[in-house]
């Protein structure tokens, strides 16, 4: 007999027939009950929710319903009725149970009571099966599948960008170095470095940090595309919103400028806090009742609001005037904090802020140099508890400017050439920008830690799993 889903019967029953026979399997999350009645409740990941069984203690073996204890695995077939108790329209009178698989109750990691999240990050092999990281899992399947969606839906091609890659796109030196040299014995030159010439790719290599430099050779051939892929960076960063391996969506889109790329980026968080709250609404309304009673309203807050346009040098000024004392100073020419961010979406505006015009020196050498000659034509979308949340510019396409600019930066002409190059042939006006997957997962779900949105977090000194 073909298994239902648990989402499915508690969902949609009229679809099976309250009355009919129905097999589910899954794992214990409870047990209770007395000598006479057990009842069991049985997920299978599909939904937030358990769908409880009711067992007849008389109708079973005593020492296999002993077996099933939180945690084991099942197999019920039983009949679909209406529910006597709160909290669930339909439950199974169970007739026939299977047991696959036990959980010694005396070491089984998860047991009713709540968990930290240090504990599960711990257990990370089991985090799964709670009811917080089933709705995180869900959800970025659904954030996942939503991504592609809508670029689909809008013409973009997506586009295979490589994960192994020669260049440093962001400039900033923080990469994981690939390599099959010995390590016990590694090659020099006549000058004592490193001879990559003895290396598998015959040079020095490292895993990507961004998509986006071979993003914009697809764009400037086939108009608009989007990456969405692993990315890595080897920052020493202990913190909150910081993994050494996380993914990114890097859209690019070829004749279009920096107030396209705002239009756009605006659009597609949109769409994607829209389909969570449309096709994931148990597992949101879940997180809002147990992690953070105001994510529904955020969210809500997110569709229903125009973002604000500003430029850096207002947002410096709107900080110096504030009065605020923040743990970073402010000044004209620095690198925004979270906590810069965070007040001019949460305590200025109290809405997402889109900030443009950044001073160039501390912004990647791609990005388009506005007429005064200090800043650029950049944008990071800013968002309540999360800060940057999207970051990206119209792009330099004017051959001589991005070579200067390169020059001025001392990056090696012979790891960027092929990027050079495609301002020579047929350059156009392009735009794009980088979401980080797992800063959009804090947002929809309310957690805080970003190591809590991805299944297996990489972060300095911790690759278990």
């Amino acid at each position: 007999m073909k298994h239902s889903k648990v989402k499915d019967l508690l969902n949609s029953p009229e679809s099976i027939g309250i009355g009919n026979q129905v097999n589910v399997k899954g794992w214990v999350r409870t047990k209770r009950g007395n000598n006479a009645v057990n009842f069991i409740a049985i997920n299978d990941g599909s939904v937030v929710h358990s769908i409880q069984v009711v067992v007849d203690v008389e109708k079973f073996n005593a020492e296999e319903l002993k077996l099933i204890t939180t945690g084991s695995s099942l197999s019920v077939t039983g009949i679909l009725v209406e529910s006597c108790g709160s909290g669930q329209s339909v439950e199974i009178q169970a007739e026939k149970i299977e047991v696959y698989g036990t959980a010694n109750p005396e070491t089984y990691p998860l047991q009713k009571k709540g968990h930290s999240m240090e504990f599960l990050r711990d257990i990370a092999y089991l985090r799964p099966r709670t009811n917080y990281f089933g709705a995180v899992l869900r959800l970025r399947h659904a954030m996942a599948f939503a991504i592609h969606q809508y670029f689909n839906d809008k013409g973009y091609f997506y586009l295979h960008t490589p994960i192994i890659t020669g260049s440093d796109a962001e400039g900033a030196g923080a990469m994981f170095s690939v390599t099959t040299l010995n390590l016990n014995d590694i090659p020099k030159t006549e000058e004592g470095t490193v001879d990559f010439s003895k290396d598998f790719f015959g040079k020095s290599t490292s895993l990507t940090v961004s998509g986006q430099l071979e993003g914009e050779l697809g764009a400037l051939a086939l108009g608009g595309i989007y990456t969405f892929g692993p990315t890595f960076r080897a920052e020493n960063s202990n913190t909150p919103r910081h993994l050494a391996e996380f993914w990114m969506i890097e859209p690019e889109v070829a004749f279009a400028d920096i107030t396209d790329n705002m239009a756009l980026a605006e659009d597609f968080i949109k769409s994607l806090v829209r389909y969570a709250l449309k096709h994931n609404y148990s597992d949101i309304e879940f997180l809002n009742n147990i992690v953070d009673k105001e994510l529904i309203a955020r969210l809500n807050e997110v569709l229903n609001t125009e973002f604000v346009r500003l430029s850096y040098t207002e947002g410096v000024d709107i900080l110096l005037k504030s009065n605020k004392k923040f743990e970073y100073k402010v000044a004209w020419g620095v690198d925004l904090q979270s906590e810069h961010e965070r007040y001019l979406v949460e305590e200025h505006f109290h809405k997402p802020v889109i900030l443009t015009d950044y001073p160039k020196d501390i912004k990647a050498f791609y990005m388009k140099q506005n007429e005064d000659g200090k800043t650029v034509r950049a944008m990071d979308v800013l968002f309540p508890k999360i800060g940057e949340i999207i970051g990206g510019s119209e792009r330099e396409w004017n051959y001589e400017k991005l070579l200067n600019r390169v020059q001025e930066l001392n990056i090696p002409e012979k790891d960027v050439w092929w990027y050079l190059e495609t301002r020579k042939y047929g350059s156009v006006p392009h735009s794009g920008f980088g979401l980080g997957f797992e800063r959009l997962m804090l947002f929809i779900t309310g957690l805080s830690n970003i190591r809590d949105v991805i299944p297996f977090p990489r972060t300095p000194m911790n690759a278990e799993f």
